[in-house]
């Protein structure tokens, strides 16, 4: 038998379930927030980028989308980030390409020395096919890498010129923990020492280390130029960084909604890169006026002998990275 309500009842039961139809339709409405954790201040050329990234959303999606930016470490730190990007509390953030290391080794391929000439080397790469794959090597860990941001090339400062590999042998030089960096130095029969970057300059201060290697803006935003009388203008490695988010964060988003997004960020990546450049530019020609250190520039033939000795650094992680990865960034070079 089919019993009718009566008004009464039928007014309870919808008094009962309109809370919660209420609750899901609010959640409908309400934004997807990401939540972009870094490192570094906002005026760096990552920094720019996250800043333009929120204010392309905010322009764009109408609301539908809310950027909220956390520079200076006030969330997580690099060694922190992505554990917590796997937990959701984060959605997107920047670490340096040698943070990755627990979950992919591939990624190596950036601390290989002497690999790539240029940056337009590493340009080229990074947007071909072997750098876009790389972008989906974490993707069985549930992160998702989603462009390049750059800081630039490094360069090798010391105490004295360094123009052939031979002129580096017996000098103590500062490395971050790297096994790839450790083997770049011992290959020119140099100490590598593994030191924290905030101890560089007074490392070098007190001669306890003849040199390390750096960006252009590192070396002169912490005055490295100050107390290191040659630089070489090596463009021997990279130090840039992965925009990633979790994988299963990113495919939630309506398929509309994730594109707009993502075409946000690509502006946004491309203005901080061109911030980058610039104040590598820039920041080469301060130490240069500065006349406290001399710049010298490699000889096509001085760079092929640091090419040479480098190669069998690259071979023995070649299984590692992959040698057709390898082969790519060679040929980016062309």
């Amino acid at each position: 038998m089919i019993r009718k309500l009566t008004a009464g009842a039928l007014l309870s039961a919808l008094m009962v379930v309109a809370p919660f139809l209420i609750a899901d339709q609010a959640r409908a409405d309400d934004p997807i927030v990401i939540k972009f954790s870094h490192v570094v201040a906002e005026n760096t050329p990552k920094g720019q980028m996250a800043n333009k990234f929120r204010d392309l959303v905010a322009e764009r999606l109408d609301g539908k989308v809310v950027v909220e930016v956390y520079p200076n470490s006030q969330l997580f730190n690099d060694n922190q980030v992505l554990e917590a990007m796997l937990l959701g509390d984060v959605q997107m953030a920047a670490p340096s390409l040698s943070k990755f290391g627990q979950y992919t080794e591939k990624l190596q391929i950036f601390d290989l020395p002497f690999l790539f000439k240029d940056m337009a080397a590493v340009e080229r790469f990074q947007n071909g096919p072997a750098g876009q794959k790389l972008l989906t090597s974490m993707e069985d860990v549930g992160l998702l890498g989603l462009g390049y941001i750059h800081n630039g090339m490094k360069q090798l400062s010391a105490s004295k010129p360094l123009l052939v590999p031979e002129d580096a042998r017996g000098l103590k030089f500062r490395i971050q923990s790297s096994d790839v960096l450790q083997a770049q130095f011992e290959a020119v029969g140099a100490l590598p020492v593994k030191k924290p970057f905030s101890e560089v300059f007074t490392l070098l201060q007190t001669k306890a280390i003849d040199g390390q290697e750096n960006t252009w803006s590192n070396i002169y935003s912490k005055k490295f130029f100050e107390v290191q009388e040659h630089i070489t203008a090596s463009n021997h490695g990279l130090i840039d960084y992965l925009i990633v988010t979790s994988d299963e964060f990113w495919k939630s988003m309506p398929d509309d909604v994730r594109a707009e997004v993502d075409k946000a960020l690509a502006e946004a990546i491309a203005h901080g890169n061109k911030v980058a450049m610039d104040k590598a530019t820039g920041d080469r020609a301060k130490i240069a006026e500065s006349g406290r250190s001399t710049i010298h520039e490699l000889t096509p033939e001085q760079r092929a002998q640091w090419v040479e000795v480098m190669k069998p650094v690259w071979a023995k992680f070649e299984d590692q990275i992959g040698k057709d990865l390898i082969d790519a960034a060679v040929e980016s070079n062309m």
